[in-house]
Order: structure tokens, then C-alpha cells, then sequence
């Protein structure tokens, strides 16, 4: 969970991050998140015909919900690419100001060595995932991981509603796990505290040294029974996670908690995603799921440190509840955020030139702890003026991919950046974007902008 920032003078009235002088504070510092949610619960809407609220919104979810081809490091550490580029021509800002991108990046797994998996499904059976785009996809999903999981992997499954109980024991997931999944039902009420509580519970009881231990909680988050904030329940599991054993939350349905989700994954030192049918189903639970297993770093958080002779003003795009001060960063008292293996994470800022600006533009530092040993390790890198020089069009495909990414997110949640771009003119760079990056999810990306109403 990350911990209070005492940074409220730095929001907008929307909330969002404010424009930063160099002056006040030259150190960005917030937790890493590798959160894509919030990208795809919109996605879903606004191919509905539809549109998220705007406080479901958060731009790092948009921009992280990308690949991002950044260079994977040799060890469990992090690799730090920093680029930029001049704002595209079309884009309103005041003075000499540039796009500046940090990227991190993992190391994936291979299949062939990844550790073990222990994995605790904790499954809402409420009368409101009879929905459709519910329960039936979950039960599909579960059953296409059984399809393809480890034989060493063990699963147990544990179901909410009124009450929660354990409807399978921890046992090799390739042993009857299809059968179990046949038989969940949904009915009553939604008691997530009893729910979760239970599945740590499992969880800890199976846990297993050397193991990948998670809780995988899938729900559309509407808790109406018990707690029905994050803060007590998370203070219910916190002794039996004890960092040992992290959460995946799995959000469904158009009617979907977003808020308590977010919150449970974040101080359950895990991420969320969210489904919106059978395909996203199967991905989520065939290819993300496996692939992420690995927790590479724990406490995760980044450190830019601006030069105030370079810079006059910085914004942070998104990373809007994610904020540490500046002392936080190496208090390891406080939460970071927990990055898994093969995760990137992107940062995109708005950086304000002095007149004449030449050199360093900033450093970026990384702090984490050693999953296995918790021992904190750092790494950093730096970037000049003339790197972010660059014009908008000559930028890296990514680059701008998270650029159209985060000014739509920025548009979506009626933020004081949204008017920077029109919707037109955004339009315009979404689809050039996506004939560079030659990526379906980047196509989709420009559909979803064309077709959003305002």
C-alpha cells in the first residue's frame, strides 16, 4: 500500500498531478504500478456505445496497457530507458516544452525455469456475477488454464458470496481442476471481506518456500456485505501475506468496483487487470497469468530528479494516488509497488525547458527490494536536452503510442491537460501511431478514440 505523500498543494481540482516548479521541488518520487485496469474496463464501455466515469480513469494504466519493447536486463533488476521528444506541433504548451518517457523494464521468465506456482483462486459466486461477462468467462478462463498448467502448479479454489467457502484444497491443478470449476454456482450477497479473508487463509496454509505464492482474486468488486472498503480488509490478510504471498485481482462485468479493486490489489502487493469477455479471459488467465508469475522486485519506486538550472517545471502524467515524497524513497518502511517478471513500466512527464537549456535534464533513480533476501538495490540513468530535442514525428513508435494513450485517458477524465490536443488533432496522431507501430492493440487504440463520444 503506499503510503501518505503530504503532497495535496501539488493536485489539480481534478485531482491530477499540478505543473511542479524546480523551485518548490525538484524530485518526482511514486511507486511503481503496473495496473492496466483501468484501460481495459474503458475499452469495454466505449465499445458499448458507452463511457467510463472519469474517476475509473488513470493515464499510467493507459500508457502501461502498451508493450514497450525497452531492453530487458541480464540479472532480476531493472533495465531504465529515458527519451523524449518535442511536443507534436499541434499540442498547446506554454514555453520550451518536451515529452520525456522513462521506461523500466523486467526480465521475462521462460517457461521452462519459472518457479513453481501456488495459486489461491478466490472466486465471487454473488448473485451479480450471474451477469453476463461473469461468471460464465471466468469459468472459462479456468479452465483453459487447466489446459495448459505445470503439473507441479497447485491451485485451490475459494468461493464468496454470503459466506465464503473452500471448494478446493490445494492439490495439482491438472488434477480434476475443470471438474471443480463445473461446479461453481452464483447466489447472494457479495461478502469480498469474508472472501478474501479465506483465501489468504488458503493460501498461507498452502504456502510453499521457493514457490510462486499468489491470490488471485476475481470479482466485479460490488462488496455489499462486511467491509466495503479496502483499508480493513487489507488489514485482515496483511499477517497472513506477510509479502510472501502477493494478489492478482481480476475485475468483470460493465458493473465493476473499480475503486476497491484498485485498492485491495495495490496494498495486496500485486496489480490488477480487468476482462471483458472470452477473449481477454483466456489471455488473463493462458498468457499473462503464467507469464507473470515471478515477482522480480518488491517496494519498487522511482526517484526523477530534475536540474533546476535545466528545468523550470515538471508534470507527471497519471501516478495521481501513487505519489511518495521525496524522503519516502528510501524509507523502506513505506510500500512501493511489486513488479513481476517481464512487467515494463512507463512514466511520461511534461518537461519545461529554461530558456537556452543545454546538459542534464534529469536523473532517474530505481529502489527496490530483492524478492527472495529484501535487500534494496538501486540503479539509475540520465538524460540530456538534446535527446529530447528530437522532433514529435522522428520520436520512437512507443513514444508516441504512450503519448495518444495518455492525452486520451487525460480527455476521458476532463482533466486541465485534456484541451492541450483536440479530439480531432488526437485522432490524427492515434492513427499515425498505429500504421508505425504495426500492433492490433495500438490499432484499436485509434478506433476507440474515433469512436468515443464526447
Amino acid at each position: 500500500m503506499v503510503g501518505a505523500c503530504g503532497e495535496a498543494d501539488l493536485s489539480s481540482p481534478d485531482g491530477s498531478t499540478a505543473r511542479v516548479t524546480t523551485d518548490e521541488d525538484p524530485q518526482s518520487t511514486f511507486a511503481m504500478d503496473v495496473d492496466t485496469a483501468s484501460y481495459d474496463y474503458a475499452r469495454n464501455l466505449i465499445g458499448q456505445g458507452s463511457v467510463p466515469a472519469p474517476e475509473t480513469v488513470r493515464p499510467e494504466e493507459f500508457v502501461n496497457a502498451f508493450r514497450h519493447p525497452y531492453p530487458q536486463p541480464e540479472g532480476d533488476g531493472f533495465s531504465i530507458t529515458m527519451d523524449g521528444a518535442r511536443l507534436p506541433s499541434n499540442h498547446r504548451a506554454e514555453g520550451e516544452t518536451r515529452l520525456l518517457r522513462v521506461g523500466l523494464q523486467t526480465r521475462a521468465d521462460k517457461t521452462t525455469t519459472r518457479q513453481d506456482a501456488r495459486l489461491t483462486f478466490v472466486v465471487d459466486v454473488s448473485g451479480s456475477m450471474a451477469d453476463v461477462g461473469k461468471l460464465s468467462v471466468v469459468k472459462s478462463a479456468l479452465k483453459a488454464y487447466a489446459e495448459q498448467a505445470r503439473p507441479t502448479d497447485e491451485v485451490a479454489i475459494v468461493t464468496f458470496s454470503d459466506e465464503a467457502r473452500i471448494l478446493r484444497e490445494m492439490s495439482p491443478a491438472r488434477d480434476g481442476l475443470s471438474a471443480d470449476v463445473d461446479k461453481l454456482r452464483s447466489e447472494g450477497g457479495t461478502d469480498l471481506e469474508k472472501g478474501l479473508t479465506r483465501g489468504y487463509e488458503v493460501a498461507r496454509a498452502g504456502f510453499r518456500e521457493g514457490a510462486t505464492n499468489r491470490v488471485v482474486l476475481v470479482s466485479d468488486a460490488l462488496a455489499n456485505i462486511g467491509s466495503t472498503e479496502a483499508s480493513p480488509i487489507l488489514t485482515r490478510v496483511r499477517e497472513a501475506a506477510a509479502k510472501q504471498i502477493t494478489l492478482l485481482g481480476v475485475g468483470v462485468g460493465n458493473d465493476y468496483g473499480d475503486r476497491l479493486m484498485e485498492e485491495l490489489a495495490d496494498g495486496g502487493d500485486g496489480f490488477t487487470v480487468y476482462i471483458s469477455g472470452e477473449d481477454d479471459a483466456r489471455d488473463a488467465f493462458v498468457n499473462r497469468l503464467p507469464a507473470t508469475l515471478t515477482v522480480r522486485a518488491l517496494d519498487a519506486k522511482a526517484q526523477v530528479t530534475f536540474d533546476e538550472d535545466v528545468v523550470e517545471s515538471y508534470r507527471l502524467i497519471g501516478y495521481d494516488n501513487r505519489k511518495l515524497s521525496a524522503g519516502e524513497f528510501r524509507d523502506d518502511s513505506v510500500d512501493g509497488g511489486e513488479v513481476m517478471a517481464g512487467h515494463s513500466v512507463t512514466a511520461l512527464y511534461l518537461v519545461r525547458l529554461r530558456p537556452g537549456a543545454e546538459g542534464n535534464v534529469a536523473h532517474a533513480r530505481l529502489r527496490w527490494q530483492d524478492p527472495q533476501s529484501r535487500t534494496p538495490q538501486e540503479s539509475g540513468s540520465d538524460v540530456t536536452v538534446a535527446t529530447l530535442n528530437l522532433g514529435y514525428d522522428d520520436a520512437a513508435a512507443g513514444l508516441q503510442v504512450s503519448y495518444v494513450a495518455a492525452w486520451f485517458a487525460e480527455q476521458l477524465r476532463h482533466s486541465e491537460q485534456a484541451a492541450e490536443i483536440t479530439r480531432s488533432d488526437l485522432i490524427t496522431l492515434a492513427e499515425r501511431a498505429a500504421s508505425r507501430a504495426d500492433d492490433p492493440a495500438v490499432t484499436e487504440l485509434a478506433t476507440l478514440i474515433r469512436n468515443t463520444r464526447d
